[in-house]
């Protein structure tokens, strides 16, 4: 034990009258071992009392449940919809009907509407690599020179827009459970799958639009006009989306492809329609012939004025690609013969004004077939007397047959390109990566979480209490031995002394 006391701890009083208190490691071992018992209870007892006041008092914090959703379509990594348009991604996924259809599709009221949405908030998620580029991107460009500035702008022009997102629900303001929070944003994410097709797949409100005209509200001849229309802008939607589909895609639903519908199309045209149409024309089938004169020929002043248009803007592209220089490149020679060579070629501007050419020369080819079309009826009109009224039955039987053809085909090209974007284009366009989900653990994790600071803090008080109590407990010990310390020293120097006497 004298040993142990060897090792001591001076403390050193700087006033007047200076003293030293000696304390011996020892004794503070001794006030360790005294406190220990009691030091554990208290650690164990803060870490209880940091979880249940984390459960009472904060429990609102951990009422959050979230998912993980994904897009994959192309466009989404310049930040765009499906449609080319800037992407708001909160606003398409936590759009109201999106909400109410889930809310309908539950069975709960929907006057929970407004909390609900008020609860969600969506999150961009950043690879870590893209982000380290990101952030070298920043310090290239706040240590750039004068010089450099430029290249640095352009390395930060460079944005990234993220391709997953994590939808988080808040419920803290709501009446929900954990569970019933859950089944809401799983619900409301399994509705806007339809939503994101309905928006960005095909048009129905054109096909209904289109079937929605009666056409027996107009002449037989501007029927035939309007059928035509109609057929016309089928067969455009068509050969887009044909061209599109790169899987030859063939509808279970339908049987049928693109390629197919549109030569349902070219048909219904060449034989039904233009049947129709030659049959008006000949037997001069009318039921009012000086309006329907009036209307053909207010229909070739229109063609004609378009087709001005159209031929000043193909002159005007015509004379854009003359005088447009393509990019060039330089190579330079090597070798013994030191011959540069320079090869061009096309960019995407130039690209675009032939596109743009090819338009405007269909315009102008189009309106000139359709005035030749409309001039040949006015000349029927006036050389031809009107049709009987048999006549004019056949024509409405057979404008009759001729819409429900028509109404049938749009009816199989919405089947067809519903099904095309929703397992083809779109197929995996929108994903639920991970699901929201609700478990015990995970809210006793949540619960241990929030508990971690305070009870950091309250444990590092009560081991800085146990150590204070510790040394003061060997401070007190140490000041009641000093006296019994202080005579020892003077015993061994008498006992030295005699020693030395009896030996001389």
């Amino acid at each position: 034990m004298d040993e142990k006391k060897d090792i001591n701890v001076t403390l050193q009083m700087e006033q007047e009258g200076k003293s030293e208190i000696v304390i011996s490691v020892f004794s503070i071992w001794r006030g360790l071992k005294r406190f220990f018992i009691l030091w554990i209870a208290a650690a164990i007892l803060l870490g209880i009392f940091s979880i249940l006041f984390s459960a009472l008092f904060a429990s609102d914090q951990n009422k959050r449940t979230s998912a993980l959703v994904s897009f994959t379509y192309k466009g989404i990594e310049q930040g765009k919809d499906p449609a080319g348009k800037d992407f708001n991604v909160k606003d398409s996924l936590c759009n109201p009907e999106v909400i109410q259809n889930a809310l309908t599709q539950l069975g709960r009221p929907t006057d929970e509407l407004e909390s609900v949405r008020a609860g969600l908030s969506v999150n961009g998620i950043i690879p870590s690599d893209a982000m380290d580029r990101i952030i070298t991107y920043q310090n290239v460009y706040q240590n750039a020179t004068n010089g450099a500035l430029s290249a640095a702008q352009a390395m930060l022009d460079v944005s990234y827009y993220s391709t997953q997102y994590q939808v988080i629900f808040d419920y803290s303001d709501t009446s929900y459970s954990s569970d019933e929070a859950v089944q809401v944003l799983n619900q409301m994410l399994d509705c806007y799958r339809s939503y994101f097709f309905e928006v960005y797949g095909y048009n129905k409100a054109l096909g209904s639009a289109i079937a929605a005209i009666d056409y027996s509200t107009y002449d037989y001849a501007e029927a035939v006009d309007v059928f035509s229309t109609t057929l016309t802008t089928l067969a455009d939607y068509l050969d887009q989306l044909a061209e599109e589909d790169t899987t030859r895609f063939r509808s279970n639903k339908t049987g049928y492809t693109f390629a197919d519908l549109s030569s349902a199309v070219e048909t219904i045209e060449s034989m039904d329609l233009d049947l129709i149409s030659s049959y008006i024309t000949v037997n001069n089938v009318t039921k009012d012939r000086q309006a329907l004169m009036t209307y053909y020929q207010y229909r070739v002043d229109s063609l004609r004025r378009k087709r001005n248009i159209s031929q000043e803007r193909l002159d005007t592209i015509t004379e854009s690609i003359d005088k447009y220089e393509k990019d060039s490149i330089l190579i330079f020679g090597n070798g013994t013969d030191n011959v540069n060579t320079t090869y061009t070629q096309a960019s995407e501007q130039y690209d675009k004004l032939i596109s743009q050419k090819i338009s405007a020369q269909k315009e102008v080819s189009t309106a000139t077939q359709q005035i030749d079309f409309f001039e040949t009826r006015i000349e029927a009109l006036e050389d031809r007397s009107a049709a009987s009224r048999e006549k004019m039955e056949r024509v409405e039987k057979d404008l009759a047959d001729l819409n429900e053809k028509v109404n049938k085909l749009l009816d199989d090209v919405n089947a067809t390109a519903d099904e095309y974007y929703e397992n083809v284009a779109f197929g995996n366009a929108y994903n639920v990566l991970v699901p929201a989900s609700s478990s015990t653990m995970g809210f006793i994790r949540s619960l241990i979480n929030g508990a971690m600071k305070p009870a950091v803090i309250l444990e590092a008080v009560a081991l800085l209490v146990y150590l204070c109590a510790a040394f003061i407990y060997g401070l007190r010990l140490e000041k009641g031995k000093l006296p019994e310390a202080e005579t020892k020293p003077e015993k061994k120097s008498t006992e030295k002394q005699t020693e030395k006497k009896a030996k001389s």
